[in-house]
């Protein structure tokens, strides 16, 4: 099994965390697995975006032009990859952030609104790419929130370390996130 995830969005968003995390994540699970970011020279504010490619055996290849499931943050990102996702695939989307439209018939929308919820629930908006990951983690079910939280405590650097409490909240907060209202 080998399934594919585009995390995008602008710079400053912690797209490149949130998809180093994920993969940590499935390394922690015995998945082989790639993690490519990619940002433009404009860094903060510029657009953003990272695959992770997560296989039971060796990954096909490193970077994907179609996945399995995409998170956007913002709406360039929105605009750009709901064309990259499978047919049968899913995109999540910050509808904090992009307009909520269904320009497809053949993939599964996820609106919610995670910026928004961040700074409502977390009193912090720079939460809202890991928030976005436990929205993954329940839609997918390919990764657990247990897991996702070691994975935050690999990745995080000494100096930030307290901020994995409020990191373990925003991934419960995700995967809590009422679908059915979607």
């Amino acid at each position: 099994m080998e399934k594919d995830f585009i995390i995008a969005g602008f710079g400053g968003q912690g797209v490149l965390l949130a998809g180093e995390v994920l993969a940590n994540a499935f390394m922690i699970d015995d998945k082989n697995v790639t993690w490519y970011p990619s940002y433009g020279a404009e860094m903060r504010g510029g657009t953003v975006n990272c695959t992770v490619v997560m296989a039971d055996d060796e990954v096909s290849a490193v970077q994907k032009s179609k996945a399995e499931f995409i998170i956007v943050l913002n709406q360039a990102s929105f605009d750009k990859y709901t064309s990259w996702v499978k047919s049968g695939g899913t995109i999540i989307v910050n509808s904090s952030l992009a307009e909520v439209k269904k320009t497809r018939n053949d993939i599964n929308y996820v609106f919610a609104p995670i910026t928004q919820m961040a700074q409502e629930k977390l009193e912090n908006i720079k939460m809202s790419n890991i928030l976005a990951l436990g929205i993954l983690s329940r839609i997918s079910g390919l990764v657990s929130l247990e897991t996702l939280g070691k994975a935050l405590n690999n990745v995080i650097p000494p100096h930030r370390k307290g901020l994995i409490p409020k990191n373990i909240e925003a991934l419960k907060l995700g995967y809590e996130y009422d679908l059915l209202n979607v």
